[in-house]
């Protein structure tokens, strides 16, 4: 998808996620909206959230194939993402050090963390593409102002 074109379709879903979301007040809600939002107009191979939980990351709301339910502490791209406070942008999985297989049909994802409005991090959002080099800054620019529409 060209870059523009990607632009346009985040920028119809923020549009449609802000009428959706500014009338709930219930974070879990929204992630579970803005999960099937991008899934399928995005047409993304997994969407989802992992959220943190007892020192856990754990699976919350998402689409897509079966999702692994505890990820293992400190490994993997949304482990990664929680430690550095940041998105991460990573083109081929399989040249990630300690990339977490759920499903061995991911080859690329980005992974943006979630904060609360304390500045607190809750967990991330993790979206995995079955092509290799799927995202850019312009996924991670626009699920970061996405993901400010759910923030606690």
């Amino acid at each position: 998808m060209k870059q523009e074109q990607k632009a346009g379709r985040y920028e119809r879903i923020f549009e449609q996620a802000s009428e959706l979301l500014v009338k709930s007040n219930n974070p879990i809600s929204g992630m579970a909206t803005l999960s099937a939002l991008l899934h399928h107009k995005m047409k993304f191979f997994w969407t989802g959230f992992y959220l943190l939980h007892d020192g856990k990351l754990q699976v919350g709301p998402y689409q897509g194939a079966l999702a692994c339910i505890d990820l293992k502490k400190d490994a993997g791209v949304c482990w990664a993402s929680v430690n550095k406070l940041q998105t991460i942008i990573v083109p081929d999985v399989h040249d990630f050090p300690g990339h977490i297989a759920c499903d061995s049909r991911s080859q690329s994802e980005i992974v943006v963390p979630v904060f609360m409005h304390d500045g607190s991090i809750i967990g991330v959002l993790d979206i995995d593409s079955d092509e290799k080099n799927s995202f850019d800054e312009t996924d991670a620019r626009w699920l970061e102002k996405l993901i400010k529409l759910i923030q606690a």
